[in-house]
């Protein structure tokens, strides 16, 4: 397939029914997924602290133990982006894809059964962590396969748009996550709910992963890709995978991991520790919590489509570099808002703080696309994005209750934040303008690069 023929199938694709398909299939997983990865990050600030960790008087000892077992996921990520990163690079994204969303589905139903300490005393919180390690191992190679699936098959022209909704899928699955909680705690009483309520929210898991599998076995690989791993198959002088992209991309890695730094720790921060701060410094109750998360959750869903046009409009560098100054802003405004104690307040700083971070969140994957070639590029995105994670989002919380434990003050938590964001915004000034660029020409340049064989870039 020639040059020319590519691209037209890539536009036959884009339009029409055809790209509406391919994302809702990368969207529907992914919102699975995540409903399930956000279930825990919400029951460990709510539940698992209270359940599966003997009580030491001070109810943030419960919580700080519980980010540790949440955290155990994130060291999984990079784990799991490497392995199904080289899979998804040889076999596929849409097997890849397929095979994530069972093991994710299969780990969070697990945890919904699982005894507490007062039952199997240290078992339970050992079991737990088994149980978030296969939860995160699969996760981390979800997302990459989620976006590449959307963002090779869009036009150049608006592939910022198109691939922003599996990041809009996110707020969704935390959205989902949030509801079912939410109506748990408001139906149930506080001893029904750390007892079994927040149990069902778990198993309701089970339903979903048949409805998210299903629909990606309908979809099919970009063109893009398929004649990539037939130029790999073809050519033994063509390699491909995660130690590949690493020899010969270094830094697009490391641009990566410096754009998804400020992101990530502000996500988990706002979502994650907000609930914290609320609960146990402004004695918020857990319903009011719950019902704030999902307004801005809603908002958020919204944004990231808009944000993500803006990106195609714009240009990567400046939509990006809006959200790693503004994010730094944060949390001056929002813990003081949040004292107030006043609801439409605090879900007014909730929701500003993740508006600001969807002008990092939505154009993400369509940079990450356009920094490594089709033959290398799921181990590229999926080690750039999921390796941050470590030090960033399962930190974050972390971190920030530690310091409100031991200083009694968000300020630490603020300085944290600026910090990364001034790191990202470094990063963002270094990288090239790739909007509207075609994906052939960054696999055109790469073989020229690396002197590949003519029928590379051809």
């Amino acid at each position: 397939m020639s040059v020319g023929q590519r691209s037209a199938a890539g536009a036959a694709t884009g339009k029409g029914a055809g790209l509406k398909k391919i994302v809702a299939a990368s969207m529907v997983g992914t919102v699975v997924e995540w409903y399930e990865f956000f279930l825990y990050a919400t029951a460990a600030t709510l539940v698992f602290g209270k359940y599966f960790f003997p009580p030491t008087g001070n109810d943030l000892d419960g919580i700080i133990q519980a980010f540790l077992t949440y955290a155990v996921g994130f060291v999984a990520r990079p784990l799991g982006g490497i392995v199904f990163g080289q899979i998804g690079d040889k076999l596929g994204r849409k097997p890849t894809l397929q095979l994530t969303i069972v093991i994710v589905g299969v780990s969070t139903f697990l945890m919904g059964c699982l005894p507490g300490f007062a039952d199997l005393g240290y078992w339970a919180p050992a079991m737990l962590v088994a149980l978030r390690f296969i939860q995160g191992f699969a996760l981390g190679g979800e997302w990459g396969g989620a976006v590449l699936l959307v963002a090779e098959h869009s036009p150049k022209e608006s592939r910022g748009f198109w691939s922003s909704w599996p990041q809009a899928a996110v707020p969704v699955g935390n959205l989902l996550a949030t509801l079912v909680l939410f109506i748990m705690s408001t139906t149930l009483s506080s001893a029904a709910f750390l007892g079994w309520g927040w149990r069902v929210a778990f198993w309701l898991s089970a339903v979903i992963v048949f409805v998210g599998y299903y629909i990606r076995t309908h979809v099919t690989e970009a063109p893009i890709f398929l004649e990539a791993k037939a130029q790999v198959e073809k050519e033994q002088a063509i390699s491909y995978g995660v130690g590949e992209v690493i020899r010969k991309y270094p830094k697009g890695i490391l641009q990566a991991m410096g754009l998804r730094l400020a992101e990530n720790i502000m996500y988990y921060l706002v979502v994650s520790f907000s609930i914290v701060y609320l609960k146990s410094v402004d004695k918020y109750d857990t319903s009011s919590l719950l019902l704030a998360l999902l307004i801005a959750h809603v908002v958020h869903f919204v944004v990231i489509p808009q944000i993500g046009r803006l990106a195609d409009a714009w240009g990567r560098k400046p939509v990006y570099l809006i959200g790693a100054i503004s994010g730094a802003t944060w949390p001056f405004f929002a813990f003081p808002m949040f004292d107030t104690k006043n609801p439409a307040v605090i879900v007014a700083a909730v929701t500003i703080g993740l508006c600001l971070h969807a002008f990092m969140y939505a154009g993400q994957p369509a940079i990450m696309t356009e920094l490594f070639p089709t033959r290398m590029r799921y181990s590229g995105v999926s080690l750039g994005s999921q390796v941050t994670s470590i030090f960033a989002g399962s930190l974050a919380p972390l971190l920030a209750t530690q310091w409100l434990k031991d200083t009694g003050s968000w300020m630490p938590t603020a300085i944290y934040l600026v910090i990364s964001c001034a790191i990202t915004a470094v990063v963002v000034l270094t990288l090239k303008e790739t909007r509207g660029v075609a994906l052939e020409d960054v696999d055109n340049a790469d073989a020229v690069r690396h002197g590949l064989p003519m029928g590379a870039r051809a």
